[in-house]
């Protein structure tokens, strides 16, 4: 067992049961002039930590970790998009209209790929997600159960939506979760750091975090 120096106590994960699930690094999110930058928000933080989540992969393919993307998006008519959450938001600008990257939150369109530096490579897989949680409408569990998974490390954006969402559905369904902390961003520094707070609270209530530098220290450690 591997064991990370985390919070609110060690993590301990096998190597062949843990995979890395990197949450919605998505153009239209990340970029300046896409969907999020078109609302008002400031991008910065999300920006930030494109290098960090770079880093992450290369030390989960280095160590053959199971690597799985995700995005948020749709299909073209829209009929997987719940109404309530087609009424949510800025209505002048939702989900399906034009935006600056194409459709917004449309699958196949430029702001709904993953951003170049991030780009899944052939073998991993990318799962299209309609919710805001990764387990919602896809074929996550059943990809992870049929490679035997039972740990997973997070990281992604945003902190406090799709990232969160994620792994509260992971903790229900049994997954031992370990959230990258500088590895995951918010618009909105105060929300990162109180869903940090609250996901690690009460003794890992929903899981563990870390920073990179923990889980690369265990690496090191085996070398």
């Amino acid at each position: 067992m591997m064991i990370v120096d985390a919070i609110p106590y060690p993590y301990h994960f096998d190597l062949q049961r843990t995979a890395l699930i990197v949450i919605d690094m998505q153009r239209d999110f990340i970029e300046e002039g896409g969907f999020g930058s078109m609302l008002g928000n400031d991008v910065g933080p999300l920006v930030d930590i494109v290098p960090t989540v770079a880093a992450l992969l290369a030390l989960a393919r280095a160590e053959n970790l199971l690597v799985i993307h995700t995005r948020e998006s749709h299909l073209p008519d829209l009929s997987d998009c719940p109404p309530a959450k087609l009424r949510r938001g800025n209505p002048a600008l939702g989900i399906g209209d034009i935006g600056p990257m194409g459709r917004i939150l449309v699958r196949g369109e430029v702001g709904n790929q993953i951003v170049p530096m991030l780009a899944p490579r052939g073998d991993e897989p990318v799962i299209d997600k309609p919710g805001k949680g990764a387990f919602y409408a896809t074929q996550l569990e059943e990809l992870l159960q049929e490679r035997g998974i039972t740990h997973l490390l997070f990281a992604g954006v945003t902190t406090e939506v799709c990232v969160q969402t994620s792994m509260r559905e992971a903790n229900d369904r049994g997954y031992e979760c370990l959230l990258i902390e500088d590895a995951c961003a918010s618009y909105f520094p105060a929300f990162h750091a109180a869903t940090l707070a609250m996901l690690s609270a009460q003794g890992g209530i929903v899981g563990w975090r870390a920073p990179l530098k923990s889980l690369q220290a265990v690496f090191r450690k085996e070398q």
